[in-house]
């Protein structure tokens, strides 16, 4: 379906998804059907300096789901597809963990020349750090978030790392840590009443302390990069709270790193806040899903 901007019954907020959203041939429409979109994607190159969007067209799977690629993949894709719509104005914007880039330029906050710079030193500090401090993911779902967070608690007392990660939605938790904590806290989770646990094929402990170095990596490079004001709220990963403000929104997106993605609790801000139209900009559609769960009288829309 071609959406149509929102109405005056409610506010639209467009969110961008996050690494998992990459898929073999991805923006080759947008690279051949819109001529603002490809002069993007050409120019992602040249900042690069390798050839990115020949990966996004023709890589396999494999050569998608290295973090050098798909980061810098799924952020272009996106912001391609934004720009590619100028009609589309949001009224809010979030973005789910990387995808809080893609909502950043949008919102005015980066620009795109100086945006895919630091999801490209992201992506390398995220994977050195996968290498330094070995870890993993799990999807945890039929359980409340307290019950999670006390599993999580409770393997992390003898010894091993082990986070809630991911809030996705209701049901929905992503938990993150060392390996042997990862599988520990499964079995426990399990025993809890968990429907399923199941290990998830990421390259490390996302969005927990073992990304810490990560973190100090990435801190260098944003205070090299020139943060705007917001044109609209940006709800940040960090607290599921509006920001407009340059330094609240740069301390907030250094510390998403070891912090946990509050998706749910971002959805359910920006719907209190007068969002009734979500409009998922970027390759799949994952994050529909995810709203439709948890604000289930909202009306979802890609842009196409």
């Amino acid at each position: 379906m071609t959406p149509t901007p929102a109405s005056d019954a409610g506010l639209t907020a467009i969110v961008f998804p996050g690494q998992g959203s990459q898929f073999p041939g991805m923006a080759r429409e947008l690279f051949e059907q819109n001529e603002a979109a490809r002069a993007l994607l050409i120019q992602a190159n040249d900042i690069l300096g390798f050839d990115l969007t020949k990966l996004m067209f023709e890589g396999s799977e494999e050569d998608l789901r290295r973090t050098d690629v798909t980061q810098p993949a799924v952020f272009v894709h996106s912001v391609a597809q934004f720009v590619a719509r100028p009609d589309w104005q949001p009224a809010m914007v979030a973005g789910h963990s990387l995808g809080e880039f893609s909502a950043l330029v949008a919102a005015g906050v980066l620009t795109f020349a100086d945006a895919l710079p630091l999801v490209a030193r992201r992506a390398q500090a995220m994977q050195a750090a996968c290498q330094e401090q070995p870890g993993t993911m799990a999807a945890i779902l039929g359980l409340p978030d307290a019950a999670v967070e006390q599993g999580c608690q409770q393997v992390s007392a003898g010894g091993d790392v082990v986070v809630a990660a991911n809030y996705n939605c209701p049901g929905q938790l992503v938990i993150s840590g060392s390996t042997a904590g990862i599988a520990k806290a499964c079995e426990v989770l399990k025993a809890a009443g968990a429907k399923r646990a199941l290990p998830l094929p990421v390259g490390g402990a996302f969005h927990s302390p073992l990304m810490q170095s990560a973190q100090a990596a990435l801190a260098e490079a944003i205070e090299r990069t020139t943060f705007h004001e917001a044109r609209c709220p940006v709800y940040q990963n960090v607290d599921a709270a509006p920001h407009r403000n340059p330094a609240e929104i740069k301390a907030n997106l250094l510390a998403q790193l070891t912090a946990p993605v509050r998706w749910t609790q971002s959805v359910q801000a920006m719907f209190r806040d007068g969002a009734t139209h979500f409009v998922e900009c970027g390759p799949g559609k994952v994050l529909q899903g995810l709203v439709k769960k948890i604000e289930p009288t909202a009306v979802l829309d890609t842009i196409a």
